[in-house]
């Protein structure tokens, strides 16, 4: 027909592929708050690098931008055995037009699937698992069993003499790098247990272990709390004595 022809213009293929031209020609920079200070709350892709070597792709979502993914992923790697955050590594970059296709999983295909990037399907972008996870057993290359918690490690940390265990336990959580669970009042309820918010723990000067810090608090509460690091958190349930997979116990309350 003269005068007239068709033409189909492959965008996801033409995005992805100036995208991978883009995000490769970035120098990785290290992972740390004060380098994610200029990075925008934007959507976009981002890749994760440990000695130079790609382990991680991921995208933004409706809850997180660039920013605030990449600033919880530089705390997941802060006190982890055998993990230097300075070994790990970045590279950003924000897309202004953000379409329908998956970028991430695109990108994950382009640079060898999930089998040749460590940390992606590893746990490694997941937050807490619930309490019905916690008796599963880790995968041996899982992120939190390569790298575990690391509960020896110094932190500035103090318990001041007559505070609420429930007011220690709050503070503790907002500074670890990791999560830290314990038992409130109810399944869902967001109010401390009965027995924490009437503990008056005594003072303990910093800086202080997770370890130390967890197993004071447990020292002055009534009988059958136990509190047991897993591979990738802490928690704290009145059900001692209770066994975990890979866990250890810090310790178990004897009563006062």
């Amino acid at each position: 027909m003269k005068g007239y022809t068709e033409f189909e213009f492959d965008l996801p293929s033409a995005l992805l592929s100036r995208l991978i031209e883009v995000i490769d020609a970035i120098e990785p920079e290290q992972l740390n708050a004060a380098n994610l200070i200029e990075i925008p709350e934007e959507q976009g892709v981002y890749q994760l690098f440990l000695d130079g070597r790609l382990v991680y792709v991921g995208k933004t979502d409706a809850d997180a931008g660039l920013r605030k993914r990449l600033t919880r992923h530089a705390r997941k790697i802060m006190h982890r055995v055998a993990l230097d955050p300075a070994r790990v590594g970045f590279k950003a970059v924000r897309i202004f037009v953000f379409t329908a296709m998956d970028l991430e999983s695109d990108l994950i295909r382009h640079y060898g699937g999930v089998k040749a990037i460590d940390w992606n399907g590893s746990g490694f972008g997941s937050n807490d698992p619930g309490r019905e996870r916690d008796t599963t057993k880790v995968d041996p290359s899982n992120f939190d069993a390569v790298f575990p918690i690391d509960i020896d490690r110094e932190m500035a940390f103090a318990i001041e003499e007559g505070e609420h265990a429930a007011d220690v336990l709050s503070r503790l959580k907002d500074a670890l790098p990791f999560t830290f669970r314990f038992q409130g009042a109810g399944a869902r309820s967001r109010k401390p247990h009965p027995d924490m918010d009437a503990i008056i723990t005594q003072g303990a000067a910093g800086p202080m272990t997770p370890r130390a810090a967890v197993a004071h608090i447990v020292s002055a509460l009534p009988a059958a709390w136990q509190a047991t690091a897993l591979p990738g958190y802490i928690i704290l349930y009145k059900e001692a004595p209770r066994e975990y997979p890979q866990a250890q116990v810090i310790a178990i309350s004897g009563g006062n």
